[in-house]
């Protein structure tokens, strides 16, 4: 079990501040202004590799100057007693030939465009470009991606690192029957399609110990249209498969979230598949102090992550242990490039009262 003495954890964010792809000297307030003694933060969406980015700014962790440059923050958190975990990712096909080296074609479980969407922000409308099927022969180069994000997390001093499975990035992708239409072993039947994931999560774990190893899966959500026609056997057949790992967590994002930021009422629970995972469980979306202590005190599950409440409220723990008004975020500076406005302003209680 994770041995965190908060229940309160930062979920990842992605907050485009890390120019030309490096993590930068800002993110080291940011991070250390968020953590506390015990209390696990988990960083935002790093890629794993040059073909892995899907937004402008955001950092990876595929070269030397990329874990240098993540050393300091890493540090800055366990200077405060904090718990810092990498979430390595593949954007997959959400992704365009300008964020692609040499301008090629984004790789996927398939050659199924993405239609344009207007980016969470609500305003900029992204648009993507026809991904390249990846040969079945090019997968194990992919998954070795993961593995060399995984080493090179542990070097910058990470306690562990989150595969991403969620939102409809690669790993989704080829998890999701409404994406995934190959005829080989990466797809077809349920266990097909999980391969990949877990291809990657055994290469992670070798590589650094199941231990430091955690899951983050969407299987309700249809994010970048991944959907699932069965999300519910997909959930269950993903919880018992990592399980036979023996990882640290399994991250879940709540059925309610079924696109981003977007809270629906619906039938499905994450608790067939908490029950099913042997180890700490997490879950997301769209919780606030009440429904997140009432999560817990009925065992539906071990940790809630945070992210908008977390982004505007550096000392949330201390909020909620107090039960103090919260700072309200401001979705507007959420993506922007500037290393302070809505990044590292946000008052703390004592700076409010």
């Amino acid at each position: 079990m994770l041995a965190c003495l908060l229940r309160v954890v930062l979920a990842p964010l992605t907050r485009q501040r890390s120019y030309g792809n490096v993590p930068q000297p800002h993110a080291v307030l940011y991070y250390s202004q968020r953590a506390t003694n015990g209390g696990l933060l988990i960083a935002e969406s790093t890629g794993v590799s040059d073909t892995a980015q899907g937004y402008s700014e955001t950092p990876g962790i595929w070269t030397t100057e990329q874990v240098e440059a993540w050393k300091p923050i890493v540090n800055a958190v366990h200077a405060k007693g904090g718990i810092f975990i990498c979430q390595i990712c593949h954007a997959g096909r959400v992704s365009n030939e300008g964020f692609q080296p040499n301008g090629q074609a984004p790789i996927s479980c398939t050659d199924k465009p993405l239609t344009p969407q207007v980016r969470s922000n609500g305003i900029d409308v992204a648009q993507f470009s026809t991904p390249r099927r990846l040969a079945t022969d090019e997968i194990p180069s992919v998954v070795n991606d993961f593995r060399l994000a995984a080493r090179n997390a542990i070097e910058a001093g990470f306690d562990g690192v989150e595969i991403h499975g969620a939102h409809g990035y690669l790993v989704d992708q080829f998890m999701k029957d409404k994406v995934n239409d190959r005829t080989d072993q990466y797809g077809g039947s349920l266990e097909n399609r999980c391969r990949f994931a877990l291809e990657v999560v055994e290469a992670v774990v070798h590589e650094i110990g199941a231990d430091r190893v955690g899951f983050r899966i969407s299987p309700f959500s249809n994010y970048s249209e991944a959907g699932d026609s069965n999300p519910e056997a997909l959930a269950l057949y993903m919880a018992k498969s990592l399980s036979n790992y023996g990882i640290l967590y399994c991250h879940a994002v709540e059925p309610r979230m079924v696109t981003i930021g977007e809270k629906k009422e619906c039938p499905h629970s994450l608790l067939p598949m908490r029950k099913a995972f042997n180890g700490t469980f997490i879950v997301a979306g769209g919780y606030d102090r009440k429904d997140g202590n009432q999560a817990v005190s009925n065992g539906y599950t071990d940790l809630v992550a945070y992210g908008r409440l977390f982004l505007a409220n550096p000392d949330l723990p201390r909020r909620f242990e107090l039960d103090a008004p919260l700072n309200k975020y401001n979705r507007e500076t959420f993506y922007i490039l500037d290393p302070v406005v809505g990044y590292t302003d946000y008052p703390f209680l004592e700076t409010t009262e």
